[in-house]
């Protein structure tokens, strides 16, 4: 049997925009099942829009951030979300809330907010780093 290899993964685009996070959800998912492990998803740019708890897609299509939600959950898998790209972005945790005197919150559970610290420590620990993006500059 081959060696188990670590994996994390790094989604640039919103799940309207692009077949990204429907691709690297699949493959995710395949490489659980293949034996082997994610270290963290990082969700950065248009990317965080799979972690607010506010999307609501038609009812006739897949609700990304709900599937990708309950992957994390389920696999034990760290979700960050780029500090800078959410706020950007109005995506905000409770502690941003607060910070910048905001309504409310709407970060989607397990994910977490967090800066590129995060995204260079999965460089360093990952055995591979995959990236899904959107294909537009």
């Amino acid at each position: 049997m081959s060696a188990s290899l670590s994996y994390s993964l790094v989604i640039t685009a919103a799940p309207w925009a692009s077949q990204a996070p429907q691709s690297a959800l699949a493959l995710a998912q395949a490489i659980i099942q293949g034996g082997h492990r994610i270290d963290r998803v990082f969700l950065y740019g248009d990317g965080v829009h799979l972690a607010s708890s506010l999307a609501t897609p038609p009812s006739d299509e897949t609700h990304w951030p709900v599937e990708w939600s309950r992957f994390l959950a389920e696999h034990d898998i760290a979700g960050i979300v780029c500090i800078a790209s959410a706020l950007r972005r109005g995506i905000v945790n409770g502690t941003e809330q607060t910070r910048y005197h905001l309504e409310a919150s709407n970060l989607r559970a397990p994910f977490e907010i967090a800066g590129l610290g995060e995204w260079v420590e999965s460089r360093l620990q990952s055995d591979r780093v995959l990236y899904f993006h959107g294909g537009q500059s």
